[in-house]
């Protein structure tokens, strides 16, 4: 790729709240609100180990070291979406994110968790097909 110059398009979703779209890019902390996002990823991070998350790192494909490639993990765009809609979203509303790649197995196995731990329904449609988060459970039967 590099000889043709050619790069990897970045991950990005979306998130709509009140009529407006809020977009996050894999990795941006530039967003006005990241401190609290990250806050809030941090606390859904503690439930959900709790019921069986271990981040899948052998979805960042970097030559990093192993907890280095747990904070790209969580840096993942819709992760943060997510973490922003926890933050900005009533209790028991759900969550519909948009994505321009295919979720990640991490993501995935994230969401589904996420779903249970904190009871709300979470639709996530990337770029193959919509996948609804529900009691730890997802649409797709984990089909990859």
């Amino acid at each position: 790729m590099k000889a043709f110059g050619l790069q990897k398009n970045a991950g990005q979703s979306w998130i709509e709240l009140g009529g407006k779209v809020y977009s996050f890019l894999a990795g941006d902390n530039m967003h006005p609100e990241y401190v609290e996002i990250a806050e809030m990823w941090k606390r859904v991070e503690k439930k959900i180990s709790k019921l069986g998350y271990k981040p899948n790192t052998s979805c960042v494909l970097h030559e990093l070291e192993e907890e280095e490639k747990i904070e790209k993990l969580r840096g993942h765009s819709e992760k943060l979406a997510i973490s922003f809609g926890l933050l900005k979203m009533s209790k028991g509303s759900t969550i519909r994110v948009s994505k321009n790649l295919r979720i990640c197995l991490d993501c995935h196995n994230a969401a589904k968790l996420i779903s249970k731990a904190v009871e709300r329904e979470i639709i996530v449609r990337d770029n193959k097909r919509f996948h609804h988060f529900k009691h730890g459970i997802c649409s797709c039967s984990d089909y990859w």
